[in-house]
């Protein structure tokens, strides 16, 4: 039905069908109407043939939302795009079909793990970092924007995302495992935000989203982690391992924690070091895989005392192995806490340890390009050559190591005459 030019009159006493639609069109832009429904909404809509001959109509919006003047332009943009073989109604359509950011983190997570996914330095992202992928993916995405079309997402989204992780609402309590409740802040915000980001990208290198929606989108600044061990805190964490070995401590926790202050190795590199990788004549350690890729590091003659000494346990290759099964022993971080809250030392983890290496290495007067060799943060060539032809890094990682071991023996000794007391209880 055309009545003339659509005005806010002419909608406003437009009848309600019983059952149905009726349409009323504007005689002055040819395709653009209203519909009503047997509910009593009114939608402004337009009617065009496509580029195939097919005629579609398209909604624009509500009646009450937009005044007949909003709809009448928002008509004439869209018509202007039916003229140069754009197809509105159809673009409606594959926008509800496009992937929602839900399904896009399945899609990465499944891709990602099969391999198919390069990350940094064109390789496959390690099983480690997807691990972390995964658990902000179902602790922080999911809940916030899950929901929505990966392709409409908004840098405005992303940083509002952020600014509900940094501000804890997706906060709950974990069904196990270690720690409490994951309160978010700015660090896990900002890795959300990149976690985000970095599938978009997939996704969109993969034709899954035409563009990348989020470029731009701000991270909070991190706050660098720099907390490590005094002299006078060696010697007293020193004193605790002695003292809890006495009283019973697990000997393989107690060793790994050792070998990490006295190589500055990361937790995860120490604990599933493998018999096979050390090369106690060479002076260093084949790492297949670590942060950085393959790295050979150095390693002084203290720890390779320790994991000389380390007891074999037939069928695994671990130097600090599992007591079931063949994997590594993995509760370093546990050990840990009990001596630190026996020796009254707090803000301690086990990246602390590494911190307290490079720390000392400093204090002794090495170099930044010599520390940076020793902790493995240069790049495999460089760090190999150091290994090979620059026997800086091998004195270095020597007198750093044998100055850790004099501080914690010189506190060990502090205990001859007294007896053993008892472990602190895990709890805190």
């Amino acid at each position: 039905m055309a009545l003339g030019k659509l005005n806010k009159r002419a909608v406003d006493v437009m009848a309600t069908p019983a059952s149905g639609q009726t349409f009323l069109w504007d005689t002055e832009l040819k395709g653009f109407g209203v519909r009503a429904g047997a509910t009593g909404t009114k939608s402004f809509v337009i009617k065009y043939t496509n580029a195939d001959g097919r005629t579609r109509r398209s909604k624009i919006g509500r009646y009450g939302v937009l005044t007949v003047d909003q709809a009448r332009d928002i008509a004439k943009v869209k018509l202007g795009q039916v003229v140069v073989g754009r197809d509105p109604a159809e673009e409606v359509r594959e926008a509800r079909k496009s992937i929602t950011v839900s399904e896009l983190c399945d899609w990465y997570l499944v891709e990602a793990r099969a391999g198919r996914i390069l990350g940094r330095r064109m390789r496959p992202i390690k099983a480690s970092s997807l691990d972390m992928d995964e658990s902000r993916i179902r602790t922080h995405i999911k809940p916030l924007l899950g929901r929505r079309p990966a392709r409409s997402l908004t840098v405005a989204d992303v940083e509002s995302m952020q600014s509900d992780i940094a501000l804890g609402k997706t906060a709950k309590t974990r069904d196990g495992g270690r720690g409490g409740r994951p309160a978010g802040g700015p660090g896990v915000a900002a890795r959300c935000v990149g976690t985000l980001q970095a599938m978009l990208a997939h996704a969109k290198h993969k034709g899954l989203i035409p563009e990348h929606p989020t470029q731009g989108a701000r991270k909070l600044a991190g706050v660098k982690r720099t907390r490590r061990l005094s002299r006078d805190e060696i010697q007293l964490l020193g004193k605790a391992m002695a003292l809890a070995e006495r009283n019973g401590e697990n000997s393989t926790a107690l060793a790994v924690l050792r070998v990490l202050l006295l190589t500055g190795f990361r937790r995860e590199e120490g604990q599933a070091m493998q018999r096979l990788w050390v090369n106690a004549s060479a002076g260093y350690v084949a790492f297949p895989d670590t942060k950085s890729g393959a790295q050979l590091r150095v390693i002084g003659s203290p720890a390779l005392t320790v994991i000389q000494a380390q007891p074999e346990i037939t069928g695994n290759p671990h130097v600090f192995p599992s007591t079931m099964g063949d994997g590594p022993y993995t509760a370093v971080s546990a050990c840990l806490a009990r001596l630190c809250r026996m020796a009254k030392i707090e803000g301690v983890t086990a990246h602390t340890l590494r911190h307290t290496f490079g720390s000392m290495a400093g204090e002794l007067g090495f170099s930044e390009l010599t520390i940076r060799a020793m902790l493995g943060h240069a790049s495999q060539n460089v760090t190999q050559d150091y290994v090979h032809i620059d026997e800086a890094v091998k004195l270095a990682v020597e007198r750093t190591a044998a100055e850790i071991e004099r501080l914690l023996d010189g506190g060990a000794q502090t205990l001859k005459g007294q007896k053993a007391l008892p472990v602190p209880s895990t709890t805190s």
